[in-house]
């Protein structure tokens, strides 16, 4: 009989709560994943713009569920979006924390960095979320629900699900193997 891992996610959008039982269920196979979404506020912008601030609102996110679920919950994670101009051009990314709240250890990862075409980026820049945006180029609704822009931009080879997951998944690596990351 498997032991059961019960995760708390610090969202409640499917695609977020999905992204961490999918890494769990990969990371613990021999486990069974119990996965929740829990609205937790991020407290940076809806629309992050820098590496920094993305960053910062996944672990807020992470620190927000901490107050609520440390005793309850096995893990709790946190997903934020983000973008960021580099020497290469604009980009779009992820950030996740995780807290392993049995020696609370806080776990951060980052995702691989898309493009952003640069007439996404102004309307960024003008305060518009990416979401949206690519709702309206699109001609989609409530992308940010499914395959996000990585979707659109990637022709779906790579989500905004499937990216999350792999951030988990390499954020994951010191409760897999503590004894090396001591």
């Amino acid at each position: 009989m498997s032991s059961i891992i019960r995760i708390i996610v610090g969202s409640t959008n499917p695609v977020k709560v999905n992204s961490a039982k999918n890494a769990f269920s990969a990371a613990f196979p021999d486990h069974t994943i119990r996965c929740e979404g829990f609205s937790a506020s991020s407290g940076v912008a809806d629309q992050p713009m820098t590496e920094h601030e993305t960053r910062l609102g996944a672990q807020n996110r992470v620190r927000y569920c901490a107050q609520q679920y440390t005793k309850t919950a096995d893990y709790l994670v946190a997903m934020e979006g983000g973008v960021d101009e580099f020497e290469e051009g604009a980009v779009t990314f992820a950030y996740v924390a995780i807290i392993n709240c049995k020696n609370n250890t806080l776990m951060t990862g980052r995702s691989a960095n898309l493009p952003l075409p640069n007439k996404v980026f102004k309307r960024l820049k003008n305060g518009e979320e990416l979401g949206l945006v690519m709702d309206d180029l699109f001609n989609t609704s409530n992308i940010r629900q499914k395959g996000g822009a990585i979707g659109l931009l990637t022709n779906h080879n790579a989500t905004r699900e499937s990216i999350y997951t792999q951030a988990l998944i390499l954020a994951l690596a010191p409760a897999l193997h503590p004894e090396h990351y001591s």
